[in-house]
Protein backbone atom coordinates (compact mmCIF):
# COMPACT_ATOMS: atom_id res chain seq x y z
CA UNK A 1 0.00 0.00 0.00
CA UNK A 2 1.16 3.54 -0.74
CA UNK A 3 1.27 5.71 2.40
CA UNK A 4 -1.29 8.47 2.56
CA UNK A 5 -1.75 11.35 4.97
CA UNK A 6 -4.05 10.78 7.91
CA UNK A 7 -6.94 13.02 8.87
CA UNK A 8 -4.58 14.97 11.16
CA UNK A 9 -1.75 15.36 8.62
CA UNK A 10 -1.61 18.25 6.15
CA UNK A 11 -3.27 17.45 2.82
CA UNK A 12 -0.53 17.07 0.22
CA UNK A 13 -1.68 19.09 -2.79
CA UNK A 14 -0.09 19.45 -6.23
CA UNK A 15 -1.42 22.08 -8.65
CA UNK A 16 -0.59 21.19 -12.26
CA UNK A 17 -0.66 23.92 -14.90
CA UNK A 18 -0.11 23.76 -18.62
CA UNK A 19 1.65 27.16 -18.33
CA UNK A 20 1.61 27.98 -22.03
CA UNK A 21 -0.73 30.99 -22.21
CA UNK A 22 1.30 32.70 -19.50
CA UNK A 23 4.41 32.49 -21.69
CA UNK A 24 2.97 34.01 -24.88
CA UNK A 25 -0.14 36.08 -24.09
CA UNK A 26 0.49 39.50 -22.49
CA UNK A 27 -3.10 39.65 -21.21
CA UNK A 28 -2.63 36.41 -19.32
CA UNK A 29 0.80 37.49 -18.14
CA UNK A 30 -0.73 40.64 -16.68
CA UNK A 31 -3.40 38.71 -14.78
CA UNK A 32 -1.23 35.77 -13.72
CA UNK A 33 2.42 36.95 -13.77
CA UNK A 34 3.55 33.81 -11.91
CA UNK A 35 1.18 31.49 -13.76
CA UNK A 36 -2.38 30.37 -13.06
CA UNK A 37 -1.03 27.37 -11.18
CA UNK A 38 0.71 29.69 -8.70
CA UNK A 39 -2.43 31.78 -8.13
CA UNK A 40 -4.52 28.64 -7.57
CA UNK A 41 -1.89 27.28 -5.18
CA UNK A 42 -1.74 30.58 -3.26
CA UNK A 43 -5.52 30.60 -2.82
CA UNK A 44 -5.52 27.08 -1.39
CA UNK A 45 -2.68 27.92 0.98
CA UNK A 46 -4.34 31.15 2.15
CA UNK A 47 -7.64 29.45 2.92
CA UNK A 48 -6.42 26.13 4.33
CA UNK A 49 -3.17 27.26 5.94
CA UNK A 50 -1.41 24.60 7.98
CA UNK A 51 -3.95 22.00 6.86
CA UNK A 52 -2.17 21.72 3.50
CA UNK A 53 1.21 21.56 1.86
CA UNK A 54 0.97 22.86 -1.71
CA UNK A 55 3.41 22.58 -4.60
CA UNK A 56 3.11 23.17 -8.36
CA UNK A 57 4.14 21.32 -11.51
CA UNK A 58 3.95 22.33 -15.19
CA UNK A 59 3.75 20.64 -18.56
CA UNK A 60 7.33 21.27 -19.67
CA UNK A 61 8.96 19.58 -16.70
CA UNK A 62 10.38 16.06 -17.21
CA UNK A 63 7.46 13.60 -17.26
CA UNK A 64 5.28 16.75 -17.05
CA UNK A 65 6.16 16.84 -13.36
CA UNK A 66 3.96 13.79 -12.82
CA UNK A 67 6.58 11.27 -11.75
CA UNK A 68 5.69 8.12 -9.88
CA UNK A 69 7.33 9.55 -6.77
CA UNK A 70 5.36 12.81 -6.96
CA UNK A 71 2.01 11.09 -7.45
CA UNK A 72 2.68 8.58 -4.66
CA UNK A 73 3.11 11.54 -2.29
CA UNK A 74 0.07 13.50 -3.55
CA UNK A 75 -3.31 13.40 -1.83
CA UNK A 76 -5.08 15.79 -4.21
CA UNK A 77 -4.01 16.78 -7.73
CA UNK A 78 -5.48 19.87 -9.44
CA UNK A 79 -5.33 20.02 -13.25
CA UNK A 80 -5.59 23.01 -15.61
CA UNK A 81 -4.89 22.59 -19.33
CA UNK A 82 -6.13 24.07 -22.58
CA UNK A 83 -4.04 24.22 -25.76
CA UNK A 84 -1.60 21.37 -25.22
CA UNK A 85 -3.74 18.43 -24.08
CA UNK A 86 -2.25 16.15 -26.72
CA UNK A 87 1.30 16.90 -25.55
CA UNK A 88 0.65 15.04 -22.31
CA UNK A 89 2.05 11.56 -22.79
CA UNK A 90 -0.26 8.57 -22.61
CA UNK A 91 2.14 6.94 -20.16
CA UNK A 92 1.67 9.83 -17.73
CA UNK A 93 -2.11 9.76 -18.21
CA UNK A 94 -2.18 6.05 -17.37
CA UNK A 95 -0.01 6.71 -14.32
CA UNK A 96 -2.34 9.45 -13.04
CA UNK A 97 -5.41 7.30 -13.68
CA UNK A 98 -3.86 4.45 -11.69
CA UNK A 99 -3.22 6.73 -8.74
CA UNK A 100 -6.79 8.06 -8.87
CA UNK A 101 -8.14 4.52 -8.90
CA UNK A 102 -5.91 3.72 -5.94
CA UNK A 103 -7.27 6.66 -3.93
CA UNK A 104 -5.69 9.97 -4.99
CA UNK A 105 -8.21 12.81 -5.38
CA UNK A 106 -8.24 14.92 -8.55
CA UNK A 107 -9.82 18.32 -9.26
CA UNK A 108 -10.13 19.21 -12.95
CA UNK A 109 -10.60 22.90 -13.74
CA UNK A 110 -12.23 24.75 -16.65
CA UNK A 111 -10.80 23.68 -20.03
CA UNK A 112 -9.31 20.62 -18.37
CA UNK A 113 -12.62 19.03 -19.40
CA UNK A 114 -10.86 18.13 -22.66
CA UNK A 115 -7.68 16.90 -20.99
CA UNK A 116 -6.60 13.34 -21.64
CA UNK A 117 -6.91 12.43 -17.97
CA UNK A 118 -10.49 13.73 -17.60
CA UNK A 119 -11.62 12.05 -20.81
CA UNK A 120 -9.96 8.84 -19.63
CA UNK A 121 -11.72 8.98 -16.29
CA UNK A 122 -15.10 9.84 -17.87
CA UNK A 123 -14.96 7.53 -20.90
CA UNK A 124 -16.73 10.15 -23.08
CA UNK A 125 -15.72 13.07 -25.34
CA UNK A 126 -16.42 15.63 -22.56
CA UNK A 127 -17.33 18.14 -25.30
CA UNK A 128 -19.54 21.18 -24.65
CA UNK A 129 -20.88 24.41 -26.18
CA UNK A 130 -18.89 27.61 -25.64
CA UNK A 131 -18.43 31.25 -26.58
CA UNK A 132 -15.95 33.75 -25.23
CA UNK A 133 -17.27 37.30 -25.01
CA UNK A 134 -16.79 38.41 -21.39
CA UNK A 135 -20.20 37.23 -20.20
CA UNK A 136 -21.35 37.31 -16.59
CA UNK A 137 -21.60 33.86 -15.00
CA UNK A 138 -23.95 33.10 -12.13
CA UNK A 139 -22.96 29.91 -10.31
CA UNK A 140 -26.03 28.54 -8.55
CA UNK A 141 -25.68 26.07 -5.69
CA UNK A 142 -28.12 23.18 -6.11
CA UNK A 143 -26.73 21.04 -3.28
CA UNK A 144 -26.25 23.52 -0.41
CA UNK A 145 -25.43 20.83 2.15
CA UNK A 146 -22.53 19.44 0.15
CA UNK A 147 -19.16 20.24 1.81
CA UNK A 148 -17.83 21.76 -1.42
CA UNK A 149 -20.62 24.38 -1.23
CA UNK A 150 -19.79 25.44 2.33
CA UNK A 151 -19.45 29.21 2.62
CA UNK A 152 -20.23 29.81 -1.07
CA UNK A 153 -22.72 32.67 -1.76
CA UNK A 154 -25.95 32.07 -3.64
CA UNK A 155 -25.31 32.78 -6.41
CA UNK A 156 -21.56 33.07 -6.85
CA UNK A 157 -21.18 35.97 -9.31
CA UNK A 158 -18.31 36.06 -11.79
CA UNK A 159 -18.40 39.40 -13.67
CA UNK A 160 -16.50 38.24 -16.76
CA UNK A 161 -16.01 34.72 -17.99
CA UNK A 162 -16.09 32.37 -20.96
CA UNK A 163 -19.49 30.74 -21.46
CA UNK A 164 -19.70 26.97 -21.17
CA UNK A 165 -23.11 25.50 -22.03
CA UNK A 166 -25.01 22.26 -22.39
CA UNK A 167 -24.90 19.73 -23.82
CA UNK A 168 -21.88 18.61 -21.77
CA UNK A 169 -20.97 15.08 -22.90
CA UNK A 170 -20.17 13.47 -19.57
CA UNK A 171 -21.55 10.48 -17.66
CA UNK A 172 -24.31 11.17 -15.17
CA UNK A 173 -22.53 12.82 -12.22
CA UNK A 174 -22.56 11.17 -8.83
CA UNK A 175 -23.36 14.59 -7.37
CA UNK A 176 -24.43 17.86 -8.99
CA UNK A 177 -23.37 20.78 -6.77
CA UNK A 178 -23.39 23.85 -9.05
CA UNK A 179 -25.25 24.94 -12.19
CA UNK A 180 -24.16 28.09 -14.04
CA UNK A 181 -26.31 30.46 -16.09
CA UNK A 182 -25.34 33.09 -18.67
CA UNK A 183 -26.92 36.08 -20.41
CA UNK A 184 -27.70 34.11 -23.56
CA UNK A 185 -29.96 31.78 -21.57
CA UNK A 186 -27.38 29.00 -21.49
CA UNK A 187 -26.96 26.75 -18.46
CA UNK A 188 -24.12 24.43 -17.54
CA UNK A 189 -23.39 21.74 -14.95
CA UNK A 190 -20.41 23.63 -13.58
CA UNK A 191 -19.66 21.69 -10.38
CA UNK A 192 -19.89 17.90 -10.42
CA UNK A 193 -18.34 14.95 -8.61
CA UNK A 194 -17.54 11.33 -9.36
CA UNK A 195 -15.96 8.37 -7.67
CA UNK A 196 -13.48 6.47 -9.78
CA UNK A 197 -12.12 3.40 -8.09
CA UNK A 198 -11.04 4.50 -4.63
CA UNK A 199 -10.49 8.12 -5.74
CA UNK A 200 -12.71 11.17 -5.81
CA UNK A 201 -13.08 13.47 -8.84
CA UNK A 202 -14.37 17.07 -8.78
CA UNK A 203 -14.83 19.13 -11.94
CA UNK A 204 -15.35 22.90 -11.59
CA UNK A 205 -15.72 24.96 -14.75
CA UNK A 206 -15.08 28.68 -13.97
CA UNK A 207 -11.55 29.77 -14.90
CA UNK A 208 -10.73 30.94 -18.44
CA UNK A 209 -7.18 32.28 -18.72
CA UNK A 210 -8.01 35.80 -19.97
CA UNK A 211 -10.16 36.67 -16.93
CA UNK A 212 -9.01 36.99 -13.29
CA UNK A 213 -11.32 34.20 -12.15
CA UNK A 214 -8.75 32.44 -9.96
CA UNK A 215 -8.25 35.67 -7.99
CA UNK A 216 -11.98 35.61 -7.11
CA UNK A 217 -12.27 34.82 -3.38
CA UNK A 218 -15.43 32.74 -3.78
CA UNK A 219 -13.88 30.67 -6.59
CA UNK A 220 -10.87 30.13 -4.33
CA UNK A 221 -13.27 29.00 -1.60
CA UNK A 222 -14.87 26.40 -3.88
CA UNK A 223 -11.46 25.04 -4.87
CA UNK A 224 -10.27 24.89 -1.26
CA UNK A 225 -13.46 23.09 -0.26
CA UNK A 226 -12.88 20.70 -3.14
CA UNK A 227 -9.40 19.91 -1.84
CA UNK A 228 -10.82 19.00 1.57
CA UNK A 229 -13.52 16.84 -0.03
CA UNK A 230 -11.23 15.03 -2.49
CA UNK A 231 -8.52 14.00 -0.05
CA UNK A 232 -8.16 10.22 0.43
CA UNK A 233 -9.82 8.70 3.45
CA UNK A 234 -7.86 5.43 3.38
CA UNK A 235 -4.36 4.28 2.53
CA UNK A 236 -3.75 3.70 -1.18
CA UNK A 237 -4.25 0.19 -2.44
CA UNK A 238 -4.01 -1.40 -5.84
CA UNK A 239 -7.21 -1.24 -7.88
CA UNK A 240 -6.09 -2.81 -11.13
CA UNK A 241 -4.99 -6.26 -9.94
CA UNK A 242 -7.70 -8.76 -9.01
CA UNK A 243 -6.40 -10.70 -5.99
CA UNK A 244 -7.12 -14.29 -5.03
CA UNK A 245 -8.63 -15.37 -1.71
CA UNK A 246 -8.04 -18.68 0.01
CA UNK A 247 -11.05 -20.68 1.15
CA UNK A 248 -12.22 -19.50 4.54
CA UNK A 249 -9.81 -16.53 4.62
CA UNK A 250 -11.62 -13.68 2.89
CA UNK A 251 -9.88 -10.91 4.80
CA UNK A 252 -6.45 -11.55 3.29
CA UNK A 253 -6.02 -11.23 -0.50
CA UNK A 254 -3.10 -13.11 -2.01
CA UNK A 255 -1.19 -13.18 -5.27
CA UNK A 256 0.82 -15.89 -6.98
CA UNK A 257 4.57 -15.40 -7.18
CA UNK A 258 7.48 -17.48 -8.48
CA UNK A 259 8.01 -19.02 -5.03
CA UNK A 260 4.36 -19.52 -4.09
CA UNK A 261 1.52 -17.45 -2.65
CA UNK A 262 2.33 -13.98 -1.34
CA UNK A 263 0.39 -11.47 0.74
CA UNK A 264 -1.32 -8.92 -1.54
CA UNK A 265 -0.27 -5.94 0.58
CA UNK A 266 3.08 -6.86 2.12
CA UNK A 267 4.33 -9.06 -0.77
CA UNK A 268 5.64 -11.51 1.82
CA UNK A 269 5.63 -15.25 1.11
CA UNK A 270 2.81 -16.98 2.98
CA UNK A 271 2.72 -20.37 1.28
CA UNK A 272 5.71 -21.89 -0.57
CA UNK A 273 5.07 -23.35 -4.00
CA UNK A 274 4.03 -26.98 -3.97
CA UNK A 275 2.59 -27.12 -0.49
CA UNK A 276 -1.02 -26.80 -1.72
CA UNK A 277 -3.83 -24.58 -0.51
Amino acid sequence: MTPTSTSTDPIRVVVWGENRHEQINPVVQGIYPDGMHSTIAEGITRLLGDDVTVSTRVLDEPEHGMTEETLAETDVLLWWGHTAHEEVSDEVVERIQRHVLEGMGIIVLHSGHHSKIFRRLMGTTCSLRWRNDNDRELVWTVDPRHPIAEGVPQPLIIPGQEMYGEYFDIPEPDELIFISSFSGGEVFRSGITYRRGHGRVFYFSPGDEIYPVYHHPDVQRVIANGVRWARPTHARESYLVTPMYLSGDFDRPVLTGPDGLIDYYTRELIEPRGTGA
